[in-house]
């Protein structure tokens, strides 16, 4: 069987440094923070007081009040990103509209509607003889999925429906499902991508607990610094971001912008711990090889990747070890750099967004910085002679990028853009 190939038609994105795609990207390329203070709960108790959150989102300037009451954050973020990636792909444009029965939703959450969970455990009491009371809508506001529901529902797409959770992999894992459907001839388009909103207590606090958060409290846009040797964990992202997968000669019929095509996606599983990566990168070595095997490329034809690179001492550790084992020499002649230095680590729609920022990478020619960088690491195994893109932005062209993804429970995912060549 002919595998069809596809292609990225629409793009949309929520962010802590930008409520659109295009805003986003150019703060990206600024080298700005989205870090700062909490504002959406009291967290002066907490070991981490800071986070990356969204910045002016007014739900009430997006939806209805009776829609509103339905709706988690997460899915609110979700269904932003999503509207303005299908209007960017021009899907549902009278002239061009697509058959919806062969148009699917695939979209991500690590958590799902955790400050709706909070909220109704929170509130759970018995109320004397007449037992407890639940909001009707917890169940369908906190669930993972119900965010592609509600994209369906709302645009009427028909096709494959469903979510993808595998932790801070979620997203790429939803690109690649949305990926091999439209590739096996199952779908034309797909929305695909993900969604976060997990700056609340439980998420604070439960990642606190395991000592994964920064605590840099003194200075909040400083303290994601991926690759760095002072270094001391992740600042928790929220956010969306989505990504029209569509079929080639489908998005060529309709005269659709073609921003780059989807060469190839790997998966593997680190086997090793919940929570910690391999130490040695072995399910990162995996994944990458796994995604230029799927490709039908070489390691050299790798520009850029968009690193996993939380800012944990750990993770950043075998990430590193593992791009110098599959891409050898060449290593040294890519650019590396990742993009949550600025957006902080967005969970479920982290692969989503970091996709995003490596497709506008290779259609603008410049790579978005690591930033933070002040000093190196004591440990031998990171090696800074690799380009990490430290500091500020650089122009290269781009032909082709991956950008990887690796979640608790060892999961790991990374996808491969190129350069569209009809």
């Amino acid at each position: 069987m002919e595998l069809k190939r596809v292609v990225v038609t629409g793009l949309g994105a929520i962010t802590p440094i930008g409520n659109d795609a295009k805003t986003a990207w150019e703060n990206a390329v600024k080298g700005v923070s989205g870090a700062g203070p909490i504002t959406k709960f009291d967290a002066s108790l907490f070991k981490t007081q800071f986070a990356c959150e969204v910045k002016d989102f007014v739900p009430s300037e997006h939806f209805d009040r009776k829609k509103a009451r339905q709706l988690d954050l997460y899915a609110m973020y979700a269904l932003k990103a999503a509207d303005e990636a299908i209007d960017d792909s021009g899907l549902e444009k009278e002239e061009t509209e697509a058959d919806k029965n062969r148009v699917g939703v695939i979209f991500a959450a690590g958590i799902g509607g955790l400050h709706t969970f909070e909220q109704e455990a929170g509130d759970y009491a018995l109320h004397e003889d007449k037992g407890p009371r639940y909001n009707p809508f917890f169940i369908p506001k906190m669930i993972a999925d119900i965010a592609a529901g509600h994209i369906s529902i709302d645009h009427g797409f028909r096709g494959p429906n469903f979510a993808t959770v595998s932790a801070c992999a979620s997203s790429n894992n939803a690109l690649i499902d949305a990926f091999n459907y439209i590739r096996l001839g199952m779908a034309d388009a797909i929305v695909t991508g993900g969604a976060e909103a997990a700056v609340y207590p439980a998420g604070v606090g439960g990642f606190n607990s395991m000592k994964a958060l920064s605590t840099r409290n003194d200075d909040p846009k400083k303290a994601s610094r991926p690759f760095s040797g002072s270094r001391d964990g992740f600042v928790i992202g929220e956010g969306a971001a989505a990504l029209v997968l569509e079929e080639l000669e489908h998005a060529k019929a309709r005269g659709a912008h073609i921003y780059c095509e989807v060469a190839g996606a790997g998966m593997s599983a680190d086997a090793y711990h919940i929570t910690a990566t391999h130490p040695e990168g072995l399910g990162a070595v995996l994944v990458m090889e796994n995604a230029l095997k799927d490709a039908g490329m070489k390691p050299e034809d790798i520009d850029y990747i968009n690193l996993h690179g939380t800012s944990t001492p750990v993770g950043d550790r075998g990430e590193a070890i593992a791009i110098k084992k599959v891409f050898g020499d060449h290593a040294y002649k890519m650019n590396l750099s990742s993009t949550k230095s600025m957006t902080g680590h967005l969970l479920g729609a982290a692969g989503a967004l970091e996709a995003l920022f490596s497709i506008k990478a290779m259609e603008e020619g410049i790579v978005p910085p690591t930033i933070n960088h002040e000093e190196g690491d004591n440990d031998p195994d990171v090696d800074y002679n690799l380009n990490f893109t430290f500091n500020k932005a650089q122009k290269r062209e781009i032909n082709a990028a991956l950008s990887n993804t690796f979640g608790f429970g060892g999961h790991n995912a990374a996808v491969i853009f190129k350069k569209y060549k009809d």
